[in-house]
Order: C-alpha cells, then structure tokens, then sequence
C-alpha cells in the first residue's frame, strides 16, 4: 500500500531543509573545530555545563517516552522540544568550548582507554547520524503523520538517549585530564 499525497507532501516541504541541515551542522561543526579565537581565555567552565546539558536531556527524552505512553499529547510535545532546543544549547557551547581550548588528551591507560575510545567514537558517529533522525521524526509528528512518527521516533530514542547518557560518561572520564 502506498503513501497518500497527504502524507507525502510534508516530508517533501521539509526535505531540503532536513539535508541541509543534517549536512550544514557537522561540517560547520567539523569546521569550526580547526577554529581557535585568538586572545581569548579558554572557556574551561563548560564543559561541566554541557556534560549537565546532556543529562538533562537524557531525562527529558526518557520522560517524554513515558509521557507519551501515558497519553499525554502536550506534555510529550513540550518535553521534545525543551530536548531538542537543549541539543541546540550543547552544541553552541561545546563548540565555542573547542574554539577557545586545545584538545584534552585522554590519559587512561589499558582497557579503559579501549572503552573511552569506543565510548567515544560511537557518541561522536550517532551524533551526527542523529540530526536527520531527529528532524524527520521532528516533522512527521508537526505534520501530524503520527503512525509514521511513531516508526521512527522507536528507533530515534534509543539512539538520541544513548547519545546523551554517552555525553555524559565521555565528560567523566575526560575530566580528571582537563587543564585548568
């Protein structure tokens, strides 16, 4: 059974601004990473800020989850959006973090580096993978093409949720080698 024209046409409104973004985001990031802001102190208070920033997020999308299950439209909605505007939040911060300081190295050694470097790297992939999830899912709810949202939004949570537990843990293990 095929789509209707109705359900279609939202995600065809949409769909240059969900690529554009999905790609601007990352390569703005990417860019702005070989970035430093000359004569600026080092902004060394945020990373605990941002590190909060995700866990708060983490309890707002499992709050949200729950909210929907139990019905409760509006509050669901508004969990979603304080998510996603605190996605945006972390992501200003954490670039203007990476702007005004030199990388941290990590200074674990052995199998907890493995596990710092796999925790990592996996963060840093679905993070960028996650922003064309989130915007689709994002969409489909405002079209209100609801059974397609649900489709998605089953797998966008686990993976939005573990990105931002995961943002969390790379905060806690990085932080004994920040320079202060």
């Amino acid at each position: 059974m095929g789509k209707s024209k109705e359900s279609i046409k939202p995600n065809l409104k949409y769909k240059k601004w969900i690529v554009t973004i999905s790609v601007a985001i990352p390569s703005a990031v990417a860019i702005l990473f070989g970035i430093r802001i000359p004569n600026v102190e080092p902004l060394n208070f945020l990373p605990p800020i941002y590190a909060s920033i995700n866990a708060v997020t983490a309890i707002l999308l499992v709050y949200a989850y729950f909210s929907i299950k139990q019905k409760k439209i509006i509050l669901h909605e508004r969990l979603m959006k304080c998510a996603i505007g605190l996605s945006v939040v972390f992501l200003l911060m954490y670039v203007a973090y990476h702007m005004t300081s030199d990388p941290t190295p990590y200074g674990g050694k052995g199998l907890i580096r493995n596990i710092y470097f796999f925790i990592l790297i996996s963060h840093i992939i679905l993070s960028i993978g996650i922003i064309p999830m989130v915007l689709v899912t994002y969409v489909r709810a405002i079209s209100k093409l609801f059974e397609d949202h649900k489709k998605i939004a089953r797998i966008t949570f686990p993976i939005w949720l573990y990105i931002a537990v995961t943002g969390v843990i790379v905060y806690i293990m990085i932080s004994p080698y920040y320079v202060s």
